[in-house]
């Protein structure tokens, strides 16, 4: 299921160019107000979790998961060069697992790992903290790249679709409706983070189970329905 010839082509169209300079702009930014906040000796000892919370789950996971998911897909369908990979017997199951496990471990690499620097900075020791906050960043990366890749396949306006499903829904709505916890990537990703740094600062609705099965679910499902919606392409354009 996974093919290593459009792995590498997709790896190399994600870091080449300028576009390696727009990935790293969210991590460098939460860098820098951590080291702010740092070198200020913040009164509140709950600022870590509070900032590394809210910015990086609320705003560098999900942008740098939406630049990335919304790319591996979304270009070659835009400009129709997706209908020569699709003349390929290469599976269609296969493009999209491919695409969404190197978006994913870019995302991790641009968003989670960053964000276990953060904590490190913040906290001044690898412990619980720095690693809860880099696993759920990592569970994240997962989540969310899989529904950027879904939206890649169902809209010629990915970016636009995705930027709302991340300021209405994980923004707005899953703060307002109780329920809607169920069905946040976020809220998957403050539970696994809480659950091992044991920080309530973080702001976690979920418990850790409930979190990682929802995640699963949601990851197979969205890629399921990326797959399928796929399989509706034809080889003289989008059915």
């Amino acid at each position: 299921m996974f093919n290593p010839t459009i792995a590498g082509i997709t790896l190399r169209a994600l870091l080449g160019r300028k576009r390696v300079f727009l990935l790293a702009l969210p991590a460098a930014v939460l860098l820098i107000i951590t080291l702010a906040l740092k070198a200020d000796h913040a009164a509140s000892t709950s600022w870590p979790a509070e900032v590394l919370g809210r910015v990086g789950f609320s705003a560098l996971l999900p942008l740098t998961a939406l630049i990335i998911g919304t790319s591996v897909l979304g270009a070659e369908i835009d400009d129709s060069s997706i209908l020569h990979l699709l003349a390929t017997p290469v599976r269609r199951e296969s493009i999209v697992l491919t695409k969404a496990v190197v978006a994913a471990g870019v995302t991790m690499l641009f968003a989670a790992v960053p964000e276990f620097v953060a904590a490190l900075i913040a906290s001044g020791r690898a412990g619980a903290f720095a690693f809860g906050l880099g696993l759920g960043a990592v569970l994240g990366s997962i989540v969310y790249t899989a529904v950027f890749v879904l939206i890649s396949t169902v809209t010629r306006h990915p970016v636009a679709f995705a930027l709302a499903y991340v300021a209405v829904w994980e923004g707005v709505v899953t703060n307002l409706v109780s329920g809607a916890k169920y069905l946040s990537a976020e809220q998957y990703s403050l539970a696994l983070a809480n659950s091992v740094a044991k920080d309530d600062a973080l702001d976690a609705h979920l418990t850790v189970g409930t979190a990682l099965v929802l995640a699963a679910i949601a990851t197979v499902a969205t890629l399921a329905a990326a797959g399928n919606r796929l399989r509706s392409f034809t080889l003289t354009g989008d059915a």
